[in-house]
């Protein structure tokens, strides 16, 4: 049996890839420093003889002894600070784990293989935000100029370099993956969408940036997963490939989409539950977009989950699993942040 590292697999994709991962019958390490998401929710009753957790940091030296234990055939590079407000507060997190941690993976990689002799491959998991602002009609390829925005996507910017360089100078065996928004079950409350569920449910307003114009591309987590698969599977070294779905929608017709979906549901909607435009947050980009051509043409995938169906059935998790918002703290992951400028 095949053992993969999946590292960051409390997070919400990285979560997701586990349990993908562990129902196509491979050995799993999950390699988390279990920070806020205090071990994922969907993993939290796991019981797997193919699955191992590791409470670690990957800029932890050990990381090598984890490579020499379990021998991997891949790594998935998905441990990373994700939220580009928590990025305006709190810069340092991010320059540590995300350009650190990344240094310290490709670092360890280089010692093992020189080692054993043994190459190991690692996929290494970006976003579309180093692409930076884009306008109506464009749609960021491969190739695109990186032109981020803010520390969050600089920092991810900056990984990619460092696993582009390290591909070129000492030969790893990487490639990198750069997706859009994700959505999906058992996303962490501090996300647009499950802010906004939270809300309508608890009879709060619903907060959106500026004037709400600002658009994004939208997958669901399943079909991410099958594309990081591809890549393992299929994809060529040293490439990077875009994951996108094709589905661009602003913030405000998402929230007006998402409020119409429940009222079907014939669930009880609160007064205050209305549409709030609040201060927008520094360097916000107005758009992000993808083409996806090079996936879907060199390794035959394609995104399957309709945006309004996997919408609707992620509204139906959290309305059957309520009880995951109380998993989290609330004084933490519901405050407005980004604006300590």
């Amino acid at each position: 049996m095949k053992k993969l590292i999946v590292t960051g697999g409390n997070g919400f994709i990285g979560s997701n890839l586990v349990n993908f991962l562990l129902k196509k019958k491979y050995f799993v390490i999950n390699i988390d420093k279990n920070k806020y998401s205090k071990g994922s929710y969907l993993l939290k009753n796991i019981d797997n003889k193919n699955y191992k957790f590791l409470n670690l940091d990957i800029n932890n030296k050990k990381i090598f002894n984890i490579f020499q234990k379990y021998k991997p055939d891949a790594i998935f590079n998905l441990a990373a600070e994700t939220h580009v407000d928590r990025s305006i507060d709190s810069p340092k997190e991010f320059i540590y784990s995300n350009i650190l941690g990344t240094f310290n993976i490709l670092e360890q990689i280089r010692k093992y293989e020189k080692k054993f002799k043994r190459k190991l491959k690692l996929i290494h998991i970006s976003t579309d935000e180093v692409y930076g602002d884009l306008n109506k009609g464009e749609r960021s390829t491969e190739n695109s100029a990186y032109k981020p925005s803010s520390p969050y996507s600089a920092s991810k910017a900056s990984s990619d370099h460092l696993i582009k360089s390290y591909s070129r100078t000492y030969k790893l065996h990487v490639m990198i993956s750069n997706c859009c928004n994700n959505y999906g079950p058992a996303q962490f409350p501090e996300k647009f969408i499950p802010t906004l569920i939270f809300n309508i449910l608890n009879n709060k307003p619903l907060p959106i940036y500026g004037r709400g114009k600002n658009s994004r591309e939208w997958i669901h987590v399943d079909d991410h997963c099958k594309g990081l698969f591809k890549i393992y599977k299929s994809g060529k070294i040293g490439e990077s490939y875009n994951i996108g779905s094709g589905n661009n929608i602003n913030n405000l017709n998402l929230t007006k989409f998402l409020l119409k979906i429940i009222k079907s549901k014939k669930i009880y909607i609160g007064k205050k539950v209305k549409i709030k435009f609040v201060k927008d947050r520094p360097g916000h980009d107005f758009r992000y977009a993808l083409n996806s051509n090079k996936i879907q043409k060199n390794l035959k995938w394609y995104p399957n989950m309709k945006f309004s169906f996997g919408l609707e059935k992620t509204i139906d998790w959290y309305l059957n699993n309520y009880k995951f918002f109380s998993y989290f703290s609330k004084k933490k992951f519901f405050k407005r942040l980004g604006l300590s400028l």
